[in-house]
């Protein structure tokens, strides 16, 4: 990214601030970890699309390829997707993944299908001080800016890239016969750096991230804990 568009992507944050940036830091992080092989997990993705609609949160559906093998190979799994399932299964003291699972701002689990144990914990996480993270510019050029904070965890920068919305006919497998609809898919999983609690300006790599895609999220995930402190998302397209 060129100095100029590095001063203008800050001019931005700053016109943005009182506005949808800072919003951003509002935002309690839904991840859905879940498979079209997995015939409990259709309930869990249309609870996920209700909470994609909710301001204030981010939902994200997370498919895992270890469902594939028993009829039908879920378009949408990735080997990263799984890994980061498995990423929580120490600080949540589990020692299997399963689907459906919710995981709330890294810090509580469920099951997806638990409507009233998911709203619970948005409630919660909601209340709780999160890091007010934003992202400036656009397609062909964005960037994180994190702000200090004394005695911040050691984290990680996740930049996860997803579509808002996908439809398949499932013709094998346990879900086979049906259509199913599923919300802000999971594309694109990648570590971009990470944050010690100074003051930051981070580039995105959409060159990577947005090429076909709707929107583009930045996670602070904690690297003992697993909990995440601040979120900000970047839409690109219109959401339907």
């Amino acid at each position: 990214m060129s100095r100029t568009l590095k001063a203008l992507v800050l001019a931005c944050t700053v016109i943005a601030a009182s506005q949808s940036a800072a919003r951003a830091g509002e935002l309690v992080v839904v991840e859905l970890f879940t498979s079209q092989g997995c015939s409990s997990c259709p309930p869990a993705d249309a609870l996920l699309t209700e909470l994609s609609r909710r301001d204030g949160v981010l939902a994200l559906s997370f498919h895992v390829n270890y469902w594939d093998y028993i009829g039908w190979k879920d378009p949408f799994a990735s080997v990263a997707a799984t890994e980061r399932q498995r990423g929580y299964t120490r600080p949540f003291g589990l020692s299997y993944v399963y689907t459906p699972q919710m995981v709330i701002q890294g810090r509580r689990q469920m099951t997806g299908s638990d409507r009233r144990g998911v709203l619970e914990g948005i409630a919660r996480e909601a209340d709780l001080p999160r890091l007010k993270v934003e992202i400036a510019g656009d397609a062909s050029g964005a960037a994180a800016v994190l702000p200090a904070r004394d005695g911040a965890e050691t984290s990680t920068l996740w930049a996860i890239s997803f579509d808002y919305a996908h439809t398949t006919r499932i013709e094998r497998g346990e879900n086979g016969g049906r259509t199913l609809a599923y919300s802000n898919v999971v594309r694109d999983i990648r570590r971009i750096g990470s944050w010690r609690g100074e003051a930051a300006w981070v580039p995105l790599p959409m060159s990577e991230l947005a090429a076909g895609r709707d929107a583009v999220a930045l996670l602070v995930q904690a690297d003992t804990s697993g909990a995440i402190l601040g979120a900000a998302v970047l839409g690109l397209t219109d959401r339907p």
